[in-house]
């Protein structure tokens, strides 16, 4: 068996920096993930990459919004009426977190 990529100390160091408390079981599973990682990274970066250009996404995008068009809205007395409970032109809606009226 190979040497760890990582060790106990270098995850103990990564929760630290991330201010993750730890225990025994998720440290010794989170070593094993982290080298595991580190491995899959290791392969990626063996990879020849000769003539392949840098890119963010592998499809070509291109905006596909419609452009923005000054359109009218709906009335807003039409809109109001038809809200459950409305108030000096708003809608009214019930308190939120424990707000007093």
């Amino acid at each position: 068996m190979s040497e760890p990529r990582i060790s106990r100390a270098d995850a103990e160091h990564v929760a630290r920096l991330a201010r993750l408390d730890l225990d025994d079981a998720e440290l010794e599973e989170y070593t094993a993930q982290l080298a595991s990682i580190l491995e899959y990274a290791e392969d990626i970066a063996a990879l020849d990459t000769e003539g392949v250009p840098p890119t963010a996404h592998p499809l070509p995008l291109r905006n596909v919004l419609r452009p923005d068009e000054v359109r009218p809205g709906v009335d807003r007395d039409e809109v109001l009426a038809a809200a459950p409970d409305a108030e000096e032109g708003r809608f009214r809606v019930p308190p939120v977190l424990g707000e007093q009226l």
